[in-house]
């Protein structure tokens, strides 16, 4: 059988290191298990050719670096407003004669955040929807077709999504008894997909415990800025990094002897640089630390640990979220303070993150960090083995 990866937001990200290295993680989980896989990375059009080709060099460059260089096709739309067929894709990696062939035999599509579409994705035998973000994912599944008619399975990242305290399938069952009172057209109802629960994946062969770097640094990786695309109660709250870490902005003040850091991406003339300075956070630039997978992997290794905040929606509505950076980090040793959504109580005991709702909690977990790092760092590397391993739940997903 082949196993298709399917993902449509590694190639087209030229700078996001952290961002190619979410479907990494599952490739090398699938060679782990020795599987005949195949990375179909759906790239289009940016209209500029030129651009066009350094994304495609790079997307082979990096999987070349993984020794991954046989194991891709990249479906190239050169005109942006194409459907998702063959007819209208080129194939770069694998020809389109031997992707025709292998959807000929017995195969399995596991379809990251809906990145293949129809028509192309029913030619798959075995269709497993993998939602990585159900805050923002299931809900708008509630406004318009992403995929609910044309998959057999669905898999979500979200822990705590059929636990009685997750808000987001009961904010879901009222968005879809709206709709249909206004005659929209019809679709499977989402309160009734079966959602199956997997961990965020991080292949514990390649992020290996690091040692204790130097500096006593926390730091994170992300966008500063992110408009608001979930409804609540008719309003679309900030579900920024900059509103999230608001009420955490004291830490350096408050805990002195730790560094903290934030490798952002923001203008470099943006105001929001000099305010966090003022506050005592260092920025630095993503694109700079963490430009490839290989440079993301060295700058996680060189931080203590995690800190950071998350949106608030995944917090109020308990969806049992956990982020594969997270995972990435326990995996090299590095325990992960982060918000509570829900997700600790499908975790070990000594699971490496510290779970905190305000300044005060956040507070008490550097300090415990600072204080017993060496076993904290043995507890996150232990749950990254025992919990978030690429292969134990490709495992689970592929029903091996």
């Amino acid at each position: 059988m082949t196993v298709f990866l399917g993902g449509g937001f590694a190639a087209k990200y030229l700078q996001g290191g952290g961002n190619f290295s979410v479907p990494l993680q599952w490739m090398l989980g699938l060679r782990r298990l020795k599987l005949d896989a195949i990375w179909l990375e759906h790239l289009p059009g940016e209209g500029n050719s030129r651009d066009d080709q350094r994304e495609i060099d790079n997307f082979r460059r990096q999987l070349r670096a993984h020794r991954l260089g046989g194991r891709y096709c990249l479906l190239y739309q050169k005109t942006p407003d194409s459907a998702h067929d063959l007819d209208s894709l080129q194939c770069i990696g694998i020809s389109k004669r031997e992707l025709l062939d292998r959807l000929a035999g017995p195969n399995a599509l596991l379809n990251l955040s809906y990145s293949i579409h129809p028509p192309l994705l029913l030619r798959f035998e075995r269709r497993i929807f993998c939602d990585l973000d159900p805050s923002e994912f299931i809900f708008w599944m509630t406004q318009m077709e992403m995929g609910q008619s044309s998959h057999h399975e669905f898999w979500t990242i979200g822990l705590n999504l059929n636990s009685p305290e997750c808000k987001l399938l009961k904010i879901v069952t009222t968005a879809i008894s709206a709709s249909s009172s206004e005659s929209r057209p019809t679709r499977p109802p989402l309160q009734k997909i079966q959602w199956k629960t997997f961990y965020p994946l991080v292949d514990t062969k390649l992020y290996r415990p690091q040692p204790r770097p130097r500096s006593p640094k926390f730091t994170t990786i992300g966008q500063w800025y992110w408009g608001g695309a979930v409804e609540v109660d008719g309003t679309f709250p900030d579900l920024s990094k900059k509103y999230a870490f608001e009420q955490y902005l004291d830490l350096p003040k408050r805990v002195p002897r730790a560094k903290f850091e934030l490798a952002m991406h923001m203008n470099h003339d943006d105001p929001e640089r000099e305010r966090l300075r003022k506050r005592g956070w260092n920025v630095v630039d993503p694109h700079r630390v963490a430009r490839t997978p290989k440079k993301y992997r060295n700058y996680l290794a060189s931080a203590l640990g995690e800190f950071t905040a998350i949106k608030g929606v995944d917090v109020s509505w308990k969806t049992g979220w956990l982020s594969d950076r997270a995972a990435a980090f326990l995996a090299m040793g590095r325990p992960v303070i982060t918000e509570d959504s829900g997700a600790g109580k499908y975790l070990p005991r000594a699971s490496g993150f510290h779970f905190v709702g305000n300044l005060e909690g956040a507070i008490a977990a550097i300090e415990d960090l600072l204080a017993n790092w060496p076993g904290r760092s043995r507890e996150a590397r232990d749950c990254a083995v025992e919990v978030f391993d690429s292969a134990k739940n490709l495992r689970q997903i592929l029903g091996l």
